[in-house]
């Protein structure tokens, strides 16, 4: 694979160990509508600013891994001109095609940590598939092998959250909960999960992580926080909603990398767009919250 490129900012600022979160482009590519991608774009990247931060787009570019788009990059991906998703079994296939790719988590995370980023912001993680138990998000096994802090809102509700929970327990990636004794569902912020461990201050995210850096671990950890009240969707109504698009799906013979993105939108419609508000919002929220920890966690490691 070539070398990783960085934008100048970002290159200077990881060197000088300066605070940085890594986020995703397949939701903007793939797993928002247009015009809602765009605000997505907006609304993460002025928030890991506005807590000191600087953002930075993950995504393969004409077959360069890249860390950070410039404006016309950005656009390009919003408009989804040709653009495939990437995971990161994908990523040398995207350079050897010289492919403009959005990447998922794992590929996120992988060309996040290899660069020297530390934290991570999404709205759900991938996991475990309802219909298919067999079929595993990869973001699994590269959150088991990959050190990062990564902040979401759970796994996508569309998932078998449970069966996703007991993987991530056996993987050895510690869940903590942000303010949190339950395990949020992405739309919602009950699951009847309860986690082992909750924290109630960015201070205790990043000495969480830095002891679990001392002590050789080689997981991510990954910080959860519920979506806002005013968005969060009540339980009953997201599986009801689920249940109805999973129906839909297989009816359509929708199978792959296809069915996240179905689904979704699916929701979004059967929940009248309710869900899409909500993936929005908490999208927004996990992007504030990373950048106050990358912040913080910049301080921690130059003192």
């Amino acid at each position: 694979m070539p070398p990783i490129r960085l934008l100048p900012a970002l290159e200077s600022a990881v060197r000088d160990h300066r605070p940085v979160v890594a986020l995703e482009s397949s939701v903007l590519a793939q797993g928002l509508p247009i015009p809602q991608n765009r605000e997505a774009a907006i609304g993460m990247t002025n928030a890991v600013a506005r807590a000191g931060a600087l953002p930075a787009i993950t995504a393969v570019v004409a077959g360069t891994p890249a860390v950070g788009l410039t404006d016309d990059e950005l656009e390009r991906f919003l408009r989804r001109e040709g653009v495939r998703k990437v995971s990161a079994r994908d990523l040398p296939a995207a350079v050897l095609k010289r492919a403009d790719g959005a990447t998922t988590v794992a590929a996120s995370i992988a060309l996040a940590s290899a660069v020297g980023i530390t934290v991570f912001a999404t709205g759900g993680i991938g996991g475990v598939h309802r219909d298919a138990p067999y079929d595993e998000s990869a973001d699994l096994a590269e959150l088991a092998r990959t050190p990062m802090i990564v902040v979401c809102a759970g796994a996508k509700s569309i998932l078998d959250l449970r069966a996703t929970w007991e993987r991530l327990e056996s993987m050895g990636v510690p869940v903590v909960g942000y303010r949190t004794d339950e395990l949020p569902g992405f739309f919602s912020a009950e699951t009847g999960i309860k986690l082992d461990c909750r924290v109630d201050d960015v201070a205790e995210i990043v000495g969480l992580y830095r002891a679990h850096r001392a002590l050789g671990r080689m997981q991510s950890i990954v910080v959860v926080q519920a979506p806002p009240a005013e968005h969060a969707l009540a339980r009953e109504r997201v599986e009801s909603a689920v249940a109805r698009a999973q129906m839909d799906a297989r009816r359509d013979g929708i199978t792959g990398a296809a069915v996240t993105p179905y689904l979704l939108a699916a929701v979004t419609r059967l929940t009248d767009g309710s869900s899409l508000a909500a993936n929005l919002a908490l999208l927004e929220r996990n992007a504030a919250l990373a950048g106050e920890i990358a912040t913080m966690y910049s301080r921690a490691e130059t003192r």
